[in-house]
């Protein structure tokens, strides 16, 4: 079913040193060529699905960096830059001075056929949220669906291409995209404002865009989805499950907040009285998981989804693969509801905060005024956060990329300032006010039904002033008595009989 129409690998084995070329043209697999790696005193690389291949017993030097770079085009803000008219990308590795010491040169393909086994989905003029892992084809599907929608429908696409992946480099974008018009963004934090602009100026019917991965971006995604614009992106995450346990993108799929239930609907709908539900309507009305090239798990409605995982309920999606002939085949299946599921609350889990370019001791003195334990990590992979400054996030440093390849939130900070990191925590933990507030209400409702049948006595979890003030109230109100014990930030409430 997939065909590739051009890899225009010419173009990019053109800009190399000749002596690397010319053993890249000697491999006999260079269809399957994946990207070139050039880093100043080590042996230049090819990468291939399956192996490495050494293409030169002599070390990169830095005349052969500067070969590459004056042959294609300028460094955007995230230190990616392409060669003009093809899909290749080139992304550079410097050193403190901010010299280029290294090349990561990824072969760009287009390809036909990718769109057919969700275009019926794209066709229904709903907005399509895509995921998946990294290199599983989302961006090329993307490029695929913004040609259809604008050569076979008629359709006016706008393509916001930050890095110049989906159009290619160069000021006229790549034939990959059909008639579909492109706006490039002078660098990924200007990504959001882009897509405001495209729908404020040029009144697009569908607006194509790559990695949503800030909360402005999200939010940007919303306006543009209230104003009847067609929206089809990729998100960081492979699941559903994943995009509604991000603090800074479970707004696609609608937010999540805790909602407390009187005694009768409790009753009436046999949960606890504090309770998971959907805070909005979504921003995307579908949502299909890329798990392989050709096999896709498609989640139809995405409010229904999430309403479902949320209370534990059977969830209809449909599994999607291309057979042995290219035929299309599908299936719905029904995911059994588990009795023993996480609950998904965005930003419950202990903060594991990786430190890139901030600050330790300031941000711990900032934690400790306002009661909050950190954990901090070493291994960017064990953490459920990266935080780092404005000015980093710019540069797109490695660990920046990694922490948006692993799906892995990010929060910026102006500066290493105590307020900055003040307004920082206060931005981080806002996700968690309504869970934690849940949490302790029910943690006290528990303890006056024990002291109610008899203990003499419970004390509560360390709380803030405003949580043990709602405690207090919900003893009085049981004919209870309460009491605040310990210090800041161990203060906590004691439940006992009058």
């Amino acid at each position: 079913m997939q065909k590739v129409i051009t890899d225009e690998l010419d173009a990019l084995l053109d800009v190399l040193p000749p002596h690397i070329r010319q053993a890249i043209i000697e491999q006999p697999d260079n269809s399957e060529l994946l990207e070139i790696v050039l880093d100043l005193g080590r042996l230049p690389e090819a990468r291939y699905p399956q192996k490495e291949v050494v293409l030169s017993n002599t070390e990169v030097t830095l005349p052969d960096i500067e070969h590459v770079v004056s042959r294609i085009g300028s460094f955007s803000g995230d230190n990616r830059a392409g060669i003009e008219r093809t899909l290749h990308r080139i992304s550079a590795i410097r050193n403190r001075e901010g010299r280029i010491v290294g090349l990561t040169c990824r072969v760009g393909r287009a390809v036909f056929g990718t769109v057919k086994i969700i275009q019926d989905l794209v066709e229904t003029g709903k907005s399509v949220l895509l995921l998946g892992r990294p290199g599983i084809g989302k961006t090329t599907m993307l490029r695929e669906i913004a040609r259809v929608l604008a050569d076979d429908f008629n359709k006016r696409v706008i393509v916001v291409d930050t890095s110049n992946e989906i159009a290619g480099d160069g000021d006229i974008p790549h034939p990959g995209i059909g008639h579909a018009r492109r706006m490039q963004v002078p660098t990924p934090t200007m990504q959001h404002a882009v897509m405001i602009e495209a729908v404020e100026n040029h009144m697009p019917e569908v607006i194509i865009i790559d990695e949503i991965g800030t909360s402005l971006e999200a939010e940007a995604a919303r306006t543009i989805a209230e104003r009847g614009v067609q929206l089809i992106g990729t998100a960081h995450g492979n699941t559903l499950e994943n995009l509604m346990m991000n603090p800074t993108l479970s707004d696609l799929v609608g937010g999540i907040q805790s909602v407390t239930l009187g005694d009768e609907e409790a009753r009436r709908r046999h949960t606890q009285k504090s309770i998971l539900e959907r805070k909005a309507p979504p921003t995307f009305d579908i949502v299909v998981e890329i798990q392989e090239r050709d096999r896709v798990i498609v989640h139809p409605d995405v409010a229904k989804a999430v309403d479902a995982i949320l209370h534990n309920r059977p969830q209809e999606t449909e599994v999607r693969w291309v057979d042995d002939n290219g035929e299309i085949r599908r299936e719905k299946v029904t995911t059994p509801h588990t009795t023993h599921k996480k609950e998904i609350i965005p930003g419950r889990e202990t903060p594991r905060i990786y430190l890139f370019g901030i600050n330790r001791v300031k941000l711990e003195e900032a934690a400790r005024e306002k009661g909050i334990a950190l954990q901090f990590v070493s291994d960017l992979k064990e953490s459920n956060m990266l935080l780092t400054t404005k000015n980093y996030y710019r540069r797109k440093p490695q660990k920046v990329r990694d922490a948006e390849i692993y799906g892995i939130p990010i929060y910026a900070v102006k500066s290493n300032n105590l307020p900055q990191l003040r307004q920082c925590l206060d931005n981080i933990y806002a996700s968690q006010k309504d869970a934690s507030m849940s949490s302790a209400i029910e943690e006290a409702e528990n303890a006056i039904i024990q002291v109610k049948e008899g203990k003499g006595s419970v004390e509560l979890s360390p709380q803030n002033a405003y949580i043990r003030r709602l405690q207090h109230l919900l003893a009085e109100r049981h004919s209870l008595f309460s009491r605040s014990l310990g210090k800041e930030p161990r203060r906590r409430v004691k439940i006992l009989k009058g």
